[in-house]
């Protein structure tokens, strides 16, 4: 099967040889795994960081959000069958998306939405469990709660925050401020449902005393969490909580003692990565998704369509992901 790797870590990416096409084996499942015919991908900022920063010792395949066709099942597979179509965001631990073919635990794995054609389902996997995960399961909101409440999302107009924006706005009270620094990503931010924007260039507290918020009950800090967190510390209420994604150097939290914040980091690879007893919660909320898809709820957050599946147009977008300007995700669809 055709696959795309990377053999050597830290080249730069316009080099041709930082991403390759390779001819790998056809992988067989396991008991409770899924073969997944792959039909498109996108790329998140968690394959440019593995690229850059993991040294192999032999191929390996990066991508995680995938969609395609289950053409075979494992022994003990309940959940699919073959001919299925389904959208995942795999596992940190297994081969990656970017391949014919790919193994994926039936756990993980959502049916894709009915009304998405490959390309826009593709952009939805790991931001949407990612944000789903954080907004619930760590920041405590409950669905059809935080009426009276705030959140402000840190980076708005990325791939989580895309989504997140619409799952807090379409499934909660909260009054919705989302942070964009140019005017067409600000746009887009609105467009998905955010009360209010502000840009996080520039001072939060007084943007945010502008619109008559003098705190904010959680923060979702989905970017460059270190250049924002003292404001954070200050902006947020008495007990507030403050959720977090990226991978800040360092985190003195001990800035969070006097107000009694809540810090809750999230990481949607942990329930896959530990096989934890709650992992087939990522089937169902992918699920779920689906539904709120179809049904107009949510929509998708698909930038930019790159083109077809292959190293040339995979390493052009890996360069427009870690150029941090990429609004939406980029997705890749096709052979």
């Amino acid at each position: 099967m055709k696959a795309i790797v990377y053999t050597q870590h830290g080249l730069p990416i316009d080099d041709t040889h930082a991403l390759v096409e390779m001819d790998l084996p056809r992988p067989q499942p396991g008991p409770r795994d899924l073969l997944v015919a792959v039909r498109a991908v996108s790329v998140n900022p968690v394959d440019t960081k593995l690229r850059a920063g993991v040294p192999v010792t032999e191929p390996r395949t990066l991508g995680f959000d995938a969609v395609g066709s289950v053409a075979a099942v494992g022994s003990e597979v309940s959940l699919f069958k073959e001919g299925d179509e389904v959208f995942y965001a795999g596992s940190i631990l297994r081969p990656g998306s970017n391949a014919e073919f790919q193994l994926v635990d039936e756990r993980i794995v959502g049916h894709k939405p009915r009304s998405l054609d490959d390309a826009h389902a593709a952009a939805l996997p790991l931001t949407a469990i990612t944000a789903w995960e954080l907004l619930f399961d760590r920041l405590g909101v409950a669905e059809g709660g935080g009426d009276g409440e705030s959140i402000l999302i840190i980076g708005a107009g990325g791939g989580v925050g895309s989504i997140l924006v619409q799952l807090a706005r379409r499934l909660t009270r909260l009054n919705v401020i989302g942070t964009a620094s140019r005017e067409d990503t600000a746009r887009w931010v609105r467009e998905l449902g955010a009360h209010h924007v502000i840009d996080h260039g520039k001072p939060l507290a007084a943007q945010l005393s502008a619109l008559g918020v003098t705190t904010i009950d959680h923060v979702a800090g989905l970017t460059h969490t270190a250049d924002y967190y003292e404001q954070i510390v200050e902006i947020l209420k008495p007990q507030g909580r403050f959720g977090i994604i990226d991978d800040p150097a360092t985190l003195d939290a001990m800035k969070l003692k006097r107000k009694a914040i809540s810090l809750h980091w999230e990481s949607m690879f942990t329930r896959s990565m530990f096989t934890t007893p709650d992992m087939i919660r990522q089937h169902e909320l992918l699920n779920r998704v689906a539904a709120l898809i179809d049904d107009g709820t949510l929509r998708t957050t698909l930038g930019e369509n790159v083109g077809k599946i292959n190293a040339a147009n995979l390493r052009q977008a890996y360069k427009l992901v870690a150029s941090h300007k990429a609004r939406g995700k980029l997705v890749l669809a096709g052979w």
